[in-house]
């Protein structure tokens, strides 16, 4: 499965992102799919994970109430809506496939990375 995540940028702190993540393929609505997140220096970290058919969503305690994780099958596109970014959001977002927790190893299919930079 080939992903590819955009929307990423600079933004103020306090001020709101939207990151896709597209597939070609007709197996995306098969997948569950997760947004991982790589801060400077640091290791990559969950985000937030939605099932297949969308009706079962999860995220990481940091983005609880913040981030908003959404798919469109027939459009093949997962969706990360982030409200009230911080600083310590920023990070370059992965999006991946397949997987079924929030460990990234359980996740076979990786898009390239956006960058989000949250100034404050």
């Amino acid at each position: 499965v080939q992903l590819q995540a955009f929307g990423g940028g600079l933004v103020q702190a306090g001020g709101s992102l939207r990151l896709s993540c597209a597939s070609s393929e007709h197996t995306f609505t098969s997948y569950n799919m997760a947004w991982f997140r790589q801060p400077p220096g640091k290791e990559r970290e969950f985000v937030a994970r939605i099932s297949w058919s969308g009706d079962s969503t999860s995220y990481s305690d940091s983005v609880k109430g913040r981030f908003i994780i959404s798919r469109d099958n027939a459009k093949s596109t997962v969706y990360l809506q982030m409200n009230s970014l911080k600083p310590e959001d920023t990070a370059v977002y992965y999006c991946a496939a397949s997987g079924r927790g929030r460990v990234p190893k359980e996740y076979a299919y990786w898009g390239q990375g956006t960058l989000v930079t949250v100034s404050s």
